[in-house]
């Protein structure tokens, strides 16, 4: 092979940056930056996706008490539209990402 693995990755990385459903999550979140209410939401939104890997890494199921903040989490997040901008903008990008994700690592999976 003529061109370094680490070439094309950084390429690779480069050419994301570039997508436009790329540039429209950054531009969403620079949204939701400006927005002190959104921000806070936005907070509270990771910080609850932390605490949730935590228990599936644990091996914990969610309480039921933990079930009925997520839904409510849910509603806020979905009613607030910059926010909920954000995440969609976010979804179509996660769709790239996933053909690139199943492209790079087929050869791996050739060999399984």
């Amino acid at each position: 092979m003529s061109e370094n693995i680490y070439d094309l990755a950084n390429h690779l990385e480069r050419a994301i940056r570039k997508l436009p459903e790329y540039e429209a999550v950054a531009s969403a979140k620079k949204e939701i930056e400006q927005n002190p209410e959104a921000a806070t939401l936005f907070k509270e939104y990771t910080d609850f996706q932390a605490e949730l890997q935590g228990l599936m890494q644990t091996g914990q199921l969610p309480s039921q008490d933990l079930q009925d903040r997520m839904k409510e989490l849910s509603q806020r997040l979905e009613a607030n539209a910059i926010v909920s901008n954000y995440l969609v903008k976010q979804q179509q990008l996660s769709v790239y990402l996933s053909d690139i994700e199943r492209i790079v690592f087929k050869p791996l999976q050739d060999l399984i």
